[in-house]
């Protein structure tokens, strides 16, 4: 509230948004949500060619996205004519002439309200009282109604904090806290598994083969049986040194490859002699 260029700013930023980003409803009875931009002077002040376009283009095309907007000011003067001309709601509460130029704004705020043979619109404007607005509205075809003073009455709800009792009774009522209020740890499939195998050894031990579980070897770390292994392992025998050497490996290479020329019916290669 007390940064009210800021706060236009984003709420502006937010519309565009939605209206990039919502699906197309059509013409439907009510909003899906509404927007009030209070201190809308602040928002169409010092505002570029383009900024204006670009927010009378949302304000005309964003109803049939499901949302509302109403630009709250103290003249309609404050609201570009072009912007203006998009708004179907029109709530005008009094205007007061005490100079020259609020008497100019009194006549052009009451040329754009619908002409009507019941009111004046110009010295009606001037005599509103507290709680009287001028409304004219849009009809199902889309038409605006000719004007009527209105005293509008207070919304009919709780306008102070609710109470304790009454906000425990609401949360308890909710279907959010029937479904959520209480905390389920359902089985995992982790834990599905370790029973399966816990069941499997207790039943081959009741059998007379005792068994014992594997223990957990976290990632990257060797089994304790296989690391045992390793440290009691046997040195090898004369045999394996000698069929790891390099000769034993030449050896073994020529005899696999003549008998692999024996096979196929390919010639002998004469190893060149040596003097």
């Amino acid at each position: 509230q007390d940064k009210p260029d800021l706060s236009s700013t984003f709420m502006l930023w937010m519309l565009a948004t939605l209206y990039n980003e919502l699906p197309e409803v059509g013409d439907i009875e009510k909003p899906k949500l509404v927007f009030f931009f209070d201190e809308a002077h602040l928002l169409f002040k010092d505002a570029s060619k383009a900024l204006l376009d670009q927010i009378q283009q949302v304000v005309r095309l964003v109803r049939s996205k499901g949302v509302g907007v109403f630009f709250v000011t103290q003249s309609p003067k404050d609201i570009p004519e072009d912007v203006l001309a998009q708004l179907g709601h029109r709530v005008q509460h009094a205007l007061r002439a005490f100079t020259p130029d609020d008497d100019k704004a009194l006549r052009a705020a009451a040329r754009t309200f619908p002409k009507t043979p019941f009111y004046d619109v110009e010295e009606t404007l001037t005599t509103l009282g507290i709680g009287e607005a001028l409304v004219t509205v849009l009809t199902s075809r889309g038409v605006p109604t000719q004007p009527f003073a209105t005293r509008l009455i207070p919304p009919q709800s709780l306008m102070s904090p609710m109470d304790e009792a009454d906000f425990i009774d609401r949360i308890a009522s909710s279907k959010q806290v029937r479904e959520y209020a209480e905390a389920v740890d359902r089985e995992s499939a982790r834990e599905m598994l370790a029973a399966r195998a816990l069941s499997a050894v207790q039943a081959r031990n009741s059998e007379g083969t005792v068994l014992d579980m594997p223990a957990y070897v976290p990632p990257g770390k060797a089994p304790p049986q296989a690391a045992s292994r390793k440290a009691g392992k046997e040195p090898p025998t004369r045999m394996e040194q000698i069929m790891k050497s390099p000769v034993a490996r030449t050896v073994a290479g020529a005899i696999t490859r003549g008998l692999m020329g024996a096979l196929l019916g390919t010639p002998r290669r004469r190893s060149p002699r040596r003097w």
